[in-house]
């Protein structure tokens, strides 16, 4: 085990190396952590989150870009068994580019630094430029996976698991043709779907939905910039006119069908959920920007819950505001992915706007039923993104724990915190070893 001294506070560096944001400079494990509280008998399994930690001397040019990197804690018995963090083993963090002089893509390179997500006995880490990364319960790296020579485009970071089929819906997206690739992964592994969508340009499309019987596209206004990707940054800028809308298409049907309606101009990095209502509307809830990257791609300004209700036959969608509040990172119960949901849980803010750094300090549980939305103070922590395991697979929606990594900024030091997701009543907190950098997405693998 190793103790990492206080991070200087450098307001010169980008917001993204400076503070809580400043990668880690190597791995470790620890064992039998220290808990305050006591970690649920019924939590029996592997949490594991992915973010961006550039290795030393590597300078990624963007917060998004940096080298992935595995942090995870195994649960059990009401014990917390172990810490431990590991870089993704990709090419990338090799030095190798993932694309040539020519612009043609090696999709076996890539930081692999977005989401991790098992299924069908797997655990993947991914990026939205690449293909998956296996990963092994213990955060060792085992390679990539096509699926059987199947996959040829990149991968999302956000594959959406449909709890009634088990099928993996996800896509990929591209600069250069075919923009857009939709395809399907069962059960049991299998790529048994491939779909190229029409959409209007090379825009970024980070993530997608999916209800019982459609898969919903967001073809929106940040759009590939050649000039921006000469300079080695984010190569993505908003477009005034470029149109926002929603591409709509049955499940196990082919692209040529996929419907379209327009949304006022916006950009959605992240779906909470979407499901059908009982006169075919769709309903998807986003956390939604008013626009991004006008300026420049280091800086992000304030999502905001929002739903878009999409009625039959309708060429444009209803667009309803839920919150002023600022909130990323949006998850629900993901037994519900893709059907009707109460309770969503995000990051927020302690004002209206976040300002360059996006710290949050509040978790947000919103009852979307009543509209009543309550919150948990972390005070001067920062808190990243929870994620909800139900307490049985035949639990009540809320009747589980809310589980994520917070960072004690004063004490430069983070632990682990699970709460009840019914109260946002603290259970257990755990005491880790060494500060956990803000990261992206991560996921309860039970059993593992």
């Amino acid at each position: 085990m190793t103790m990492e001294l206080e991070v200087p506070i450098q307001p010169k560096l980008p917001f993204y190396l400076r503070g809580n944001y400043a990668p880690v400079a190597d791995e470790i494990e620890s064992f039998d952590l220290k808990v305050e509280g006591a970690v649920p008998e019924g939590l029996d399994g592997v949490y594991l989150r992915n973010g961006p930690n550039p290795a030393p001397g590597k300078h990624s040019g963007h917060w998004f870009m940096g080298d992935g990197m595995l942090h995870g804690l195994r649960l059990g018995g009401g014990k917390a068994h172990w810490y431990r963090n590991r870089w993704v083993k990709t090419r990338a963090l090799e030095g190798v580019q993932m694309r040539d002089q020519f612009g043609r893509a090696d999709r076996t390179v890539g930081a692999s630094n977005t989401h991790v997500v098992p299924h069908n006995g797997q655990i993947y880490a991914l990026v939205e430029s690449s293909f998956p990364m296996r990963m092994s319960p213990d955060l060792e790296t085992l390679g990539t996976t096509d699926f059987g020579g199947k996959l040829d485009s990149a991968f999302t970071a956000h594959p959406k698991i449909c709890p009634e089929t088990g099928e993996m819906h996800a896509f990929g997206y591209d600069w250069q043709a075919p923009l857009l690739v939709y395809f399907v992964i069962d059960r049991q592994g299998n790529y048994i779907q491939r779909e190229e969508i029409a959409v209007a340009g090379p825009t970024m499309i980070h993530d997608f939905a999916l209800t019982r019987n459609h898969a919903i596209f967001m073809d929106l206004p940040v759009v590939f910039d050649i000039e921006r990707a000469m300079k080695g940054t984010m190569p993505y800028a908003f477009s005034d006119s470029y149109p926002a809308r929603l591409g709509i298409l049955k499940r196990g049907r082919p692209s040529s069908e996929t419907r379209w309606v327009s949304l006022k101009p916006n950009y959605v990095f992240h779906v909470s959920n979407a499901y059908e209502e009982a006169d075919g509307s769709i309903v998807i809830d986003v956390a939604r920007y008013d626009e991004m990257w006008r300026a420049n791609s280091g800086a992000f300004d304030d999502a905001r819950m929002h739903r878009w209700t999409v009625r039959p036959g309708a060429s444009a969608a209803v667009e309803t505001p839920l919150d002023d509040r600022s909130i990323e990172f949006p998850r629900i119960d993901e037994r519900l992915n893709g059907l009707p949901h109460r309770y969503a849980y995000a990051p927020m803010g302690a004002g209206k706007s976040m300002g360059v750094d996006q710290e949050f300090s509040l978790l947000a549980r919103y009852d979307m039923a009543t509209g009543k939305r309550t919150e948990r103070d972390f005070g001067q922590a920062v808190m990243s993104e929870f994620v909800h395991a139900p307490k049985r697979a035949d639990s009540a929606e809320d009747d589980g724990w809310l589980m994520g990594f917070v960072y004690d900024k004063p004490n430069n030091t983070s632990a682990f915190h699970i709460l009840d997701a019914a109260t946002l009543e603290s259970q257990a907190k755990i005491h880790l070893p060494r500060r956990v950098p803000q990261g992206f997405h991560g996921s309860w693998a039970p059993g593992l």
